[in-house]
Order: structure tokens, then sequence, then C-alpha cells
């Protein structure tokens, strides 16, 4: 019975240690992973946003820094750890299609309204809730 009172005093420890890993160390681990994959694929002439948010497209690459051009003749030398986000070719069709969403759901809200406007009035309609949703984004 001793063994069970030792058993009884540690399982909120071992529980805590539990926890500790499934909600802490694992996701941080994950992201890190994640992180050095997205370092390592660096490429010149990928779009990138640095850490203080300014966005570029890497001109070379070195051991410790890169080289971003941010405008025309304009570079600027950071280091591989000042890059945030890599900005693949995919990000203007994802607007895209978050564009042609929201416009097919103004469609939707007004489907009466719609048999009765001319195109004309359509095709503003559509672009003012393009508008509207490039605003919400930001």
């Amino acid at each position: 019975m001793d063994i069970m009172e030792q058993l009884n005093a540690f399982w909120p420890i071992i529980l805590m240690v539990v926890i500790f890993y499934f909600l802490l160390w694992r996701p941080q681990k994950k992201q890190q992973k994640k992180r050095q994959e997205m370092l390592e694929s660096l490429k010149p002439g990928a779009k990138i946003v640095t850490v203080g948010g300014v966005m570029g497209n890497i001109v070379s690459l070195h051991d410790d820094y890169l080289i971003v051009r941010i405008a025309d003749k304009v570079e600027i030398k950071i280091t591989r750890a000042a890059v945030a986000q890599v900005l693949g070719k995919g990000e203007g069709k994802k607007a895209a299609k978050k564009a042609e969403k929201a416009a097919e759901k103004a469609e939707e809200k007004a489907p009466e309204a719609k048999a009765d406007v001319p195109a004309e009035t359509k095709a503003e309609a559509a672009s003012d809730a393009k508008e509207a949703e490039g605003k919400d984004a930001q």
C-alpha cells in the first residue's frame, strides 16, 4: 500500500507533465520545424516579408544573410532570421478568389434586384464588393 500512496501523491505532477508536453512543447517543436524548412527553402527571386514588415525580392543568399531588393536600385542586407514570411506566386490568386466569393455572396443576397438591374450596374456592384472585401482584409 505504500507504493499506491506514493502514486496517488505524484499523479498530479505526472498529469501536468503530460499537459505541458501536448499543449506547449510539441506545438512549439512543430512550429520551429516549419520555420526552419521555410528558411532553408529560400531562393533568389522569392518574394519575402521581413519581421519589420519590409517586402522585397531576394537577390542573393549567403550563409548568414540575404540581399533583398526592396525597390529599383535599392538593396538591403538582412539576416536569415529576419525573414518572417515567404510570399508565393499564388498570393495574388488567393486574393482574387476571395474577391470572387465576395461578389457571389453579394449577388446571392439580392437575387430579385439582380433581374431588374442592367449589366453595367451588376459589374459596378461586383467591383464595389471586391473593394469592400479588400478594405476588410486590411
